[in-house]
Order: structure tokens, then C-alpha cells, then sequence
């Protein structure tokens, strides 16, 4: 999912007001998955999906319905409740899940934490794991949480992705570097 720009302003401007009201790290992470909840409610039905995103429901009818779920949904979060009434007020429900997962990058920024999708040849040993974990935390300047996924074309090695920035590592990437090295000089 690609996040808008909108949605990550809209974000920032919960992570400061989360930040000014003390930033305590259970608040702000009951904040959240408060957001994350409501997004992904709010996703996983099809009916209110086309509800929100909806051009012809007018805003005021949006929000009484989003409103209402965020009720029945036990969302006390202030926080919360105020911007799901500045997104429907500006009539902007539809980047609710957007919002919800920039605010997770944002936090994840603030403590330094990243998430690396790695990709090995065969399953990684605990050992290994904390290994691999540690060096890309080195490497990032990040504590690093990682989703493995084997994919034994690789060859062997890893190839690590956090954010934007690829490691790839891989018997598979070194071969191909050689053959454009090999037919470059030939």
C-alpha cells in the first residue's frame, strides 16, 4: 500500500499530539492499535469500505456512521475520536488505513525501530537469526524486527529489505554480478 502524503501529515499531527500530551509509550501505542483496529474494521467490510469512499454519501452522514462504530468498537481513545472527526469532517475516511499505518512508520521512526523482510535460501537457525538481526541493526542504526520467507533460488545468503533500502547479499545476486562483469570484459 502506498501511503499519501495527506494520510502522513494527517499522522504527524497525531504523533504530536500524542508526543505533547506527555508521549507515554502504552499511550501511544493503545493509540495505535486503536487506529489500526478501526482501520482494519473499517477495511474488512466491504459495505462500509464503499460507505466512506463513497463521493455521493455527504460528510455529515459519514461521520455519524463512522462515529458509531468507533462507539461500538469501545474506542475511548481521545486522541482517536478526534481524528476520525477531522477525517470525516474533511470528508477523508477513505485513507483511514493509510493514516493508521503511517502513524505505525512514524512511531517506529521516533523509537528507532524497523522491520526487514528477509529472504534466505533455507530457514534460519535461532542463532543466525539474532545474528542477522543484530548486523542489520548495525547497519540501519535500528532495533530491527524481521519477517523471514524462504526462497531457495537464491541460491544461498540473504537478501534483507528495510524500507527503501535492499541488502542483497545472495550467491544468486554475486553470480549475476559476475557474468555482467565476465561479458563486460570480454
Amino acid at each position: 500500500m502506498t501511503v499519501q502524503p495527506v494520510a502522513r501529515r494527517y499522522a504527524a499531527a497525531l504523533f504530536d499530539v500524542t508526543q505533547s500530551g506527555g508521549g507515554q509509550p502504552a499511550s501511544q501505542d493503545a493509540i495505535s492499535q486503536a487506529l489500526s483496529d478501526l482501520a482494519g474494521l473499517a477495511h474488512s467490510h466491504d459495505d462500509l469500505r464503499k460507505l466512506l469512499a463513497s463521493p455521493t454519501v455527504p460528510a455529515a452522514n459519514k461521520k455519524a456512521v463512522i462515529m458509531g462504530v468507533v462507539d461500538a468498537a469501545g474506542i475511548k481513545a481521545d486522541e482517536v475520536r478526534r481524528l476520525v472527526g477531522l477525517l470525516a469532517d474533511h470528508d477523508r475516511l477513505d485513507i483511514l488505513d493509510q493514516v493508521a499505518a503511517a502513524f505505525v512508520d512514524r512511531l517506529s521512526e521516533a523509537r528507532k525501530m524497523a522491520h526487514a523482510d528477509v529472504v534466505t535460501a533455507v530457514p534460519l537457525t535461532p542463532e543466525t537469526r539474532a545474528a542477522l538481526a543484530a548486523a542489520l541493526g548495525k547497519a540501519s542504526g535500528k532495533t530491527i524486527t524481521m519477517t523471514e520467507r524462504v526462497d531457495p533460488s537464491i541460491i544461498g545468503g540473504v537478501v534483507a529489505r528495510i524500507g527503501t533500502f535492499v541488502y542483497d547479499g545472495s550467491v544468486a545476486h554475486q553470480l549475476d554480478k559476475l557474468k555482467q562483469q565476465l561479458t563486460a570484459n570480454s
